[in-house]
């Protein structure tokens, strides 16, 4: 068991919630743990009780109880996947780790997973002193991932996300050929819902939070379509239920419709979601920041195959 320890929050640091911090700093300790001895006022900031959300500032001091060895679990990092995310990256300097994240790796652990992208990058970096998600992307998503590595990077990050001043766009694999115009402009409100089964699903209601996203058509085949798409709001899969709404569901979006395989020149035995983050743009320290990540393989034969297969006109 560790003894009693006390933090003192640096200028860097400030700004954080105390849940954020403490599953920063106490690496491999299970969140449940965390906010238990904070409940339990174990977790004090100047001697004072505190939430979970309390905002940490500059100087204040942070007691963390003591911490059994057994309430860690070690993370481990195979090699494999330490080789796979160090190829992935994109760009790296003082302030960000920007990746190409492979589909099928989450970006954090949670909900029955061990380690994610997060976990396993600060386990294979022990230099780093701070390592942060600027943003997320769903586990079966791959493309742009930005990580920040200092916290006033990730705030300046943040900042321009909740002003919607940051631009993404994705590529999307959609089921039925494009009909109309290139360029839709998709304006229903979303909302989280949990189903009878207990799957929790976004759907397109009235009283939803208002979500925009813009659509633009790249190649149009028999059977699918290859769309840009871009989102002005940033639901929670947003891209997949505007799709949808449309009635063209990404292909291998089982969740929103999209059975394996339905599409000729699609080989998809393995489930994968044709949904890929392309681009992200943002300011930082005056320059204008531009990432984007190339499709992988699979994804790009798919194109390949489809293109030489049943390519239509775009006009």
């Amino acid at each position: 068991m560790s003894e009693v320890s006390y933090k003192e929050i640096s200028n860097e640091e400030e700004g954080q919630r105390l849940d954020n911090y403490l599953i920063r700093i106490l690496k491999g300790v299970p969140k449940s743990h965390i906010y238990r001895i904070i409940r339990g006022g174990e977790v004090r900031i100047n001697k004072k009780r505190s939430q979970a959300s309390s905002r940490l500032h500059a100087g204040d001091v942070v007691r963390i109880p003591p911490i059994r060895t057994s309430d860690s679990k070690e993370v481990f990092v195979g090699d494999a996947l330490a080789k796979r995310l160090d190829e992935c990256i994109i760009f790296e300097d003082s302030c960000l780790l920007v990746i190409n994240k492979p589909a099928g790796i989450a970006v954090h652990g949670g909900s029955g997973l061990s380690l994610g992208v997060i976990e396993a990058l600060r386990k294979t970096r022990p230099d780093l002193p701070y390592l942060e998600l600027a943003h997320r992307l769903d586990k079966e998503t791959s493309g742009c991932l930005v990580l920040a590595k200092k916290r006033s990077t990730l705030r300046v990050i943040q900042a321009q996300m909740e002003a919607r001043q940051v631009q993404k766009t994705y590529w999307a694999l959609l089921t039925h050929p494009w009909e109309g115009n290139k360029k839709v402009t998709v304006k229903a409100a979303l909302e989280k819902n949990t189903l009878k089964s207990g799957e929790r699903m976004v759907l397109v209601t009235e009283d939803g939070k208002a979500s925009e996203t813009n659509f633009k058509l790249l190649e149009n085949y028999k059977q699918a379509c290859w769309v840009e798409a871009s989102p002005k709001t940033g639901r929670t899969h947003q891209i997949r239920v505007h799709s949808a709404y449309l009635g063209h569901v990404i292909v291998g979006d089982e969740k929103y419709g999209s059975l394996a395989g339905e599409v000729e020149g699609i080989d998809n035995h393995h489930n994968r979601l044709y949904l890929h983050a392309r681009s992200i743009q943002f300011e930082l320290n005056g320059t204008k920041q531009l990432f984007q990540a190339n499709v992988d393989d699979r994804f790009a034969n798919t194109l390949k195959n489809l293109r030489a297969r049943s390519l239509v006109s775009n006009e």
